[in-house]
């Protein structure tokens, strides 16, 4: 009887760490989407030639790096790559750090609040995302 109590406790605990880890994902991952969205699709950042959203990179190790000036004729894509390893990579317990390496960053930020209104919309988007894992569960 013990046994089957410990197996079944054991089982809800695994379920609802593996419900955190998905809302800490899918949280962190639309705080990075909307912080980063071109004024043009809606958002608050300034795209010229996509240099700050190109040196946006995630990191679990510390405060990512980059180049931190970009050329001014070229265009920029923005790259995604650190954000989806990172996410992939991420337990629980884990600091995430995500950044701008382009010198202009803070001042942009300063100016156009890119990162100050995702930040402002993290507890709407962590209900919005619970309530989704919640349906899921059911």
């Amino acid at each position: 009887m013990v046994e089957r109590l410990t197996a079944q406790v054991g089982r809800i605990v695994a379920k609802n760490q593996n419900a955190l880890l998905v809302l800490a994902r899918m949280s962190t991952q639309d705080l990075v989407d909307e912080a980063q969205t071109p004024v043009a699709k809606g958002g608050k950042m300034r795209v010229d030639t996509g240099f700050l959203r190109a040196s946006g990179q995630m990191s679990l190790n510390g405060l990512p790096t980059g180049p931190i000036r970009g050329d001014g004729e070229t265009k920029y894509d923005e790259d995604k790559s650190t954000v989806v390893t990172s996410l992939a990579a991420l337990q629980l317990g884990m600091t995430i750090y995500f950044g701008w390496s382009a010198n202009y960053a803070r001042a942009r930020n300063t100016y156009d609040g890119y990162l100050d209104a995702a930040v402002q919309n993290w507890k709407s988007n962590v209900a919005k995302n619970a309530a989704k894992i919640r349906q899921r569960l059911k």
